[in-house]
């Protein structure tokens, strides 16, 4: 294979690159996610901040979810970060929601509310990366400034014949000179509203990191990749590393209609979410229940089953203790939770999952058992 140098605008054609993205966006991108239409930087921002890692279709229902509680910046400032984690369940990453909170404080708070207009502010508040803070200033104030999330740096990449590590320190430090001379070279009419939703439109859309669609694409003349027929071979995908199993043992202690939850710590997975009491290990768990449940009966083994993250796989072995008489006072950091109240609760989609029977009503029946409990 060909390899290319390090990206830079010496081939002519590129000098009018951002004009031809610009236009193709008005006339083919896309036009109809809730996010566009509007120069309010809250909206652009929440937006930015949930389509980190994450496809719009996925993000849609969230934005619009969050929206509605959170119409404003002095909303989400003032309220809890419990309520925030719980309309962020199940779309993951939770650290994006930690900043998220933190962040409309410190711009409700150090800023008056008005979020700053430029990148290089904008990329001194929590959350904010370099290109998240580029996106929010050319969608909101039209500031002249390059992005390059991973569908961009995609297109660049196969734009330059680019068969390098896409992660390389070295590797982006090239890319974002090329994203940079590429608005430097465009005419000072540049739409940039249009150009960089343009980028952000022909990674997710056209250029794919499957089976591009060089048909549709308007710089499919000027891409090295696909004169050289090396479209789908571009970017080298990463080795994927083998995903280590970890191991959870879970206890759902259910008094009535209360179930116990535990706050995860804010580091980690699922960090600062509710979730169910963990222990190292089945004999852990079972004596936990012997010395503090007042457990009328042995615990219940239930099915354990398996959840996947980026760089792992979660396997998680769930328990279920009905607790007799009175029930115990929670440790720190814990809580009786009623059943209708676990939706107010931000939960990973996991142990929501495994609550669902017991939110239904059906209580311990609808929990699938895994046998006898070992003793």
């Amino acid at each position: 294979m060909a390899r290319s140098r390090a990206p830079a605008v010496t081939r002519p054609e590129l000098a009018g690159l951002a004009e031809r993205v610009s236009t193709w966006q008005l006339q083919h991108g896309r036009h109809d996610l809730p996010w566009q239409g509007t120069r309010d930087p809250y909206r652009i921002w929440l937006s930015e901040i949930m389509l980190q890692q994450t496809q719009a279709a996925t993000v849609i229902p969230w934005y619009q979810r969050f929206l509605r509680r959170f119409p404003d910046l002095a909303t989400l400032a003032s309220a809890s970060l419990d309520e925030v984690l719980t309309l962020w369940a199940g779309l993951g990453y939770y650290a994006r929601a930690r900043h998220l909170h933190q962040c409309a404080q410190i711009v409700y708070t150090r800023y008056a509310g008005r979020f700053p207009q430029t990148a290089a502010e904008l990329a001194r508040l929590p959350g904010i990366g370099p290109s998240t803070a580029a996106a929010i200033a050319a969608l909101s104030h039209g500031e002249r400034t390059p992005i390059l999330d991973g569908n961009v740096r995609r297109v660049f990449m196969r734009l330059e014949a680019l068969d390098a590590d896409p992660a390389a320190a070295s590797t982006l430090r090239a890319l974002w000179a090329l994203a940079q001379r590429i608005i430097e070279a465009a005419p000072a009419s540049l739409d940039m509203t249009a150009y960089t939703q343009g980028l952000m439109d022909l990674g997710a859309t056209v250029c794919t990191r499957h089976r591009p669609d060089c048909a549709r694409c308007p710089l499919a003349g000027d891409c090295l990749a696909h004169r050289q027929g090396l479209q789908n071979a571009l970017p080298r995908p990463r080795k994927r590393r083998d995903r280590p199993l970890r191991q959870s043992t879970v206890l759902i202690l259910q008094h009535e209609d209360h179930v116990l939850l535990t706050r995860r710590p804010a580091r980690g997975i699922w960090g600062g979410l509710w979730s169910l009491p963990e222990f190292a290990d089945a004999p852990a768990l079972q004596d936990y229940c012997l010395h503090h449940a007042q457990a009328g009966q042995p615990a219940r083994a239930l099915a354990t089953f398996e959840h996947d993250f980026t760089h792992f796989r979660l396997q998680i072995h769930p328990w279920y203790q009905p607790v007799e008489g009175r029930r115990p006072g929670p440790a720190a950091e814990q809580a009786w939770v009623s059943l209708p109240a676990l939706a107010r609760h931000g939960l990973p989609a996991p142990i929501a999952r495994l609550l669902a029977g017991l939110q239904a009503g059906a209580g311990a029946c609808a929990l699938p058992s895994a046998g006898p409990a070992r003793q």
